[in-house]
């Protein structure tokens, strides 16, 4: 029977405001169901979005249980039941935008394919959730809690780009290089663009970002290949520094 009264721990989380509490004060937050199926995805599904729109407006200190049960047109007790942790239900919603928010496809391409990367990534990180997750990078200098959160989901975003590039290495589109700092160069001037928001991130803007950074990492390398090139086998001697 509902008595209208709300569940002890959407009291206590409530309580705490920004406080990010990893336990409830009924003692450690049950793990939420993974991977459900049918009504119950549909309904985490619409939570989870709520709360990345909400913490895109709110910054993670606003966010609350009734106003993302009522963006989500769920009941209040939904959204404790999936997630009594507050924690829990910040890192969900960001780790579900960032798994398929800049699909990286392999056409072949690696040029192509990274400006089709870096327009989508503009695309995402310009919409709510991307910009609660520019909110919770902010946040997460000063908790080292959501720290590890916004870490995760970067990393996830990270690996598949850098899985990509390095197919492009095996295959001789690319030279060796530092492929993480090689993803950081692309996708930096897109949160520069986001963040500023002076313009929208056009293709035209993909395209540029992607030749210039790729003709710097092809002209890098080629300029530490030649001095090989140039020294002779003989004891590292150029042939035309030899002595007779």
């Amino acid at each position: 029977m509902t008595t209208g009264k709300e569940p002890a721990t959407g009291e206590a989380i409530e309580a705490r405001g920004g406080r990010l509490p990893t336990v409830t004060d009924d003692g450690p937050a049950p793990e939420p169901v993974r991977r459900p199926g049918g009504r119950t995805a549909r309904v985490r599904r619409r939570i989870l979005e709520a709360a990345a729109q909400l913490i895109a407006r709110d910054g993670i200190g606003g966010l609350r249980y009734d106003q993302v049960a009522e963006l989500a047109g769920v009941n209040k007790t939904s959204v404790y039941r999936n997630w009594p942790d507050r924690t829990a239900l910040v890192a969900d919603a960001l780790a579900a935008f960032g798994a398929d928010a800049a699909p990286l496809h392999d056409s072949g391409d690696i040029d192509a394919d990274l400006v089709d990367f870096l327009e989508a990534l503009a695309a995402a990180t310009a919409s709510p959730e991307g910009r609660a997750l520019l909110n919770a990078v902010a946040a997460a200098r000063e908790n080292p809690e959501l720290r590890a959160v916004v870490d995760e989901v970067s990393d996830q975003r990270q690996a598949t780009l850098r899985d990509r590039l390095q197919t492009a290495v095996e295959r001789g589109e690319l030279p060796a290089v530092d492929l993480s700092f090689l993803g950081a160069m692309l996708a930096g001037p897109v949160q520069l663009f986001v963040s500023r928001g002076s313009r929208p991130f056009t293709r035209a803007d993909a395209q540029q970002v992607s030749a210039i950074v790729l003709a710097g990492v092809r002209a890098t390398a080629a300029a530490a290949a030649q001095p090989a090139r140039e020294t002779g086998v003989s004891g590292g001697i150029r042939p035309s520094a030899r002595r007779c």
